[in-house]
């Protein structure tokens, strides 16, 4: 196996060969399909950009420890799940190019719709993404290389760097125009945040149901690679989070690169099968990272209502808490004045013993009063 690298323009042969039955699309739908992928990641990634605060993305760029882990991940975890699966299921050496090739590509931007759902740290979503789209460049053929040495593929693959080079022009433009109208016009950047999230969200769903009428011939295929497909994003979630929990990274972070490792690049996928593949190949290949695209996507959702709820069930849980502690006190308050009164009259002597004894005894004898109140005070309300 090579890895070629050169441009997209060196495989134009493979990609317009005429595609076999089941793989042909009309043109307007596919013009459709590629119009409104560019229009939803454009929006998208404006839209996050007006959540995005210049000092905290100076702060993640001055110590990118959560970047780091994020490649890590991204780099590290997932070419190395892609190729355990492959062996585990004893895939087809085309079948398995193909799960590798995925697992080897950077992260993808539906991860940053999902991270805002989850209250993430979208600062440090969109600098892992876009680091991560860079160091593919260098990445996706070194791990490529390394992962296929024991295969004897006799395929060449040919790295899509235009494609590379577009999704960074189509990431990093809208995401500065988004900051940029953040910090001038901080309020109405909120607004344009709220309605860029719903109209993606839409857009995503679009997209998703257009991808799989573009090539509804290819869903023919061994049902190995969707079940590798369902697994595969779960995977990435859960040893995402996981290593970022064991390099001491807050909630918040763990959400955010338990998203960006599981969401993978799909468009760059399909267009380096595309590059390195002859048309009667791809029918056997391009199930699987459309699959993976719409189960991703489906995790996505599925987490997110897991976060909603939680969060809503912590929110009822404390406002209970809280209006049972008011009702126990107004209770207390209006049946026993006498308690009332002694509670105040101890307040009293707090306040006294603060004021004779200085320094660190003061604290003391403070402390042990106003621990003694409570206990009194727990007690009254039990009783």
């Amino acid at each position: 196996m090579r890895v070629n690298c050169s441009s997209s323009s060196a495989c134009a042969a493979n990609s317009s060969e005429e595609l076999p039955e089941g793989l042909e699309v009309p043109g307007n739908l596919e013009l459709v399909f590629t119009v409104l992928s560019a229009v939803m990641m454009a929006l998208l990634m404006f839209s996050l950009g007006c959540s995005v605060e210049i000092q905290k993305l100076w702060a993640h760029i001055r110590r990118p420890w959560g970047i780091a882990v994020g490649l890590l991940c991204q780099f590290g975890l997932m070419p190395l799940t892609a190729y355990l699966l492959a062996l585990s299921f004893s895939l087809k050496p085309r079948q398995a190019a193909a799960v590798l090739i995925l697992g080897c590509c950077p992260g993808g931007t539906i991860s940053n719709i999902f991270t805002f759902w989850l209250d993430g740290d979208m600062d440090l979503s969109i600098s892992m993404t876009t680091c991560s789209t860079v160091a593919a460049l260098g990445m996706m053929p070194l791990c490529l290389y390394l992962y296929t040495l024991s295969w004897n593929l006799e395929q060449n693959f040919t790295i899509p760097y235009q494609n590379i080079g577009i999704t960074l022009l189509c990431l990093t433009i809208p995401v500065a125009s988004g900051v940029w109208v953040n910090y001038r016009w901080p309020k109405q950047s909120k607004v344009i945040l709220k309605i860029g999230t719903i109209v993606g969200g839409v857009l995503l769903l679009v997209v998703a149901g257009a991808g799989v009428v573009l090539v509804k011939g290819s869903w023919n295929s061994d049902i190995t690679l969707l079940i590798i497909s369902f697994i595969f994003p779960l995977i990435g979630h859960v040893a995402g989070f996981l290593l970022a929990i064991l390099t001491h990274q807050s909630w918040q972070r763990c959400r955010t690169i338990s998203l960006e490792t599981g969401a993978q690049n799909i468009q760059m996928c399909i267009t380096m099968l595309q590059l390195s593949f002859a048309a009667e190949q791809l029918v056997q290949m391009l199930s699987f990272p459309l699959a993976y695209g719409l189960f991703q996507i489906l995790d996505g959702f599925l987490i997110v209502a897991a976060y909603k709820m939680y969060k809503r069930r912590l929110k009822n849980k404390h406002r209970g808490k809280n209006s049972g502690c008011v009702e126990a006190y107004h209770k207390k308050r209006s049946t026993s004045p006498k308690e009332t009164s002694a509670f105040l009259e101890v307040n009293e002597e707090v306040a006294t013993v603060t004021l004779e004894l200085p320094g660190p005894m003061n604290l003391h004898r403070a402390l042990e009063a106003t621990g003694h109140v409570s206990s009194m005070h727990c007690r009254g309300l039990l009783a």
